[in-house]
């Protein structure tokens, strides 16, 4: 947790979820139950290899991202905002999608063929959110403590679309099945480059881990390959080692994200001011 949500995870934790005031999202809301699982751990790497496979996405990152100098820094800022927009309040939520588009606002370049690109750019953003909107449920799907219901992971849509259109993107997909057709309907886009070759290397390979953490870290990164839908996973330069042990991934992923569970404390009581529940929308489904 400590690596996810940086040194003062604990504190962290506690002020998002002890802070009192409305929230965007109450209890009951499946966000939250995906959000809190230990399958987040498996989703939230699988979502970054699918992202990685957008060529002018990859090259903002390679570009301006602290991803190769300091990578746990950028996944904390990551699980950070999870968190914030997902349990904190909804002032703290605010903020947190303010600083994101802030940082959006700044960052523009060129791609290695020239493209030009601007991260506040929507096509890009509907992009990075629909890999993880797609890669979180599927993970708390397949390795959640308990499944949603179809009408939960639609609604679970429906929450991460709430979210998208407050970062800027218009008209994000709010069902599974309108999740799915879209996602699809990017492939044309997609390829690998030296970027992600390389991404993929570092993040199931070479992982800044100590030695003791790797063989688990090892089934995780397997699972979150073998999440991916089948056509990301023939463009995606996955590395033969995974590859060998892709027949073992199920397995494999669910005795990682159980072993997480057991060792990690459960995340504490969430509060909720139902005078916010106007401001979002629906509360419960």
């Amino acid at each position: 947790m400590r690596r996810v949500a940086g040194p003062e995870a604990e504190q962290k934790r506690d002020r998002i979820h002890h802070t009192p005031g409305p929230r965007w999202f109450a209890p009951d809301r499946p966000v939250r139950t995906v959000h809190s699982d230990a399958s987040m751990y498996i989703g939230g790497l699988a979502a970054l290899l699918l992202q990685s496979l957008h060529p002018i996405a990859m090259a903002a990152v390679w570009a301006h991202s602290g991803f190769r100098g300091d990578p746990w820094g950028r996944l904390q800022r990551t699980s950070t905002f999870l968190a914030e927009t997902t349990f904190g309040t909804a002032r703290d939520a605010e903020r947190a999608v303010e600083r994101v588009r802030g940082v959006h606002a700044r960052v523009a370049g060129r791609t290695p063929d020239g493209v030009a690109y601007r991260a506040s750019d929507p096509s890009l953003l509907s992009w990075v959110h629909m890999a993880e909107a797609y890669c979180f449920l599927e993970a708390h799907q397949r390795y959640g403590l308990q499944a949603l219901t179809a009408g939960q992971q639609d609604a679970y849509v429906e929450d991460m679309a709430s979210v998208a259109v407050r970062l800027g993107i218009p008209d994000p997909p709010e069902t599974l099945a309108a999740l799915v057709t879209e996602l699809g309907g990017r492939r044309p886009e997609l390829r690998a480059t030296d970027e992600s070759s390389a991404t993929a290397r570092y993040l199931l390979v070479t992982p800044p881990l100590p030695w003791p953490a790797r063989l688990p870290y090892l089934l995780l990164a397997t699972a979150a390959v073998d999440l991916l839908p089948p056509w990301a996973q023939a463009v995606l330069p996955v590395p033969r080692r995974i590859r060998l042990l892709l027949p073992f991934a199920r397995p494999g992923g669910r005795a990682v994200t159980a072993a997480i569970r057991w060792v990690t404390s459960p995340i504490p009581p969430k509060p909720f001011d139902s005078r916010d529940a106007s401001d979002r929308g629906p509360t419960s489904g």
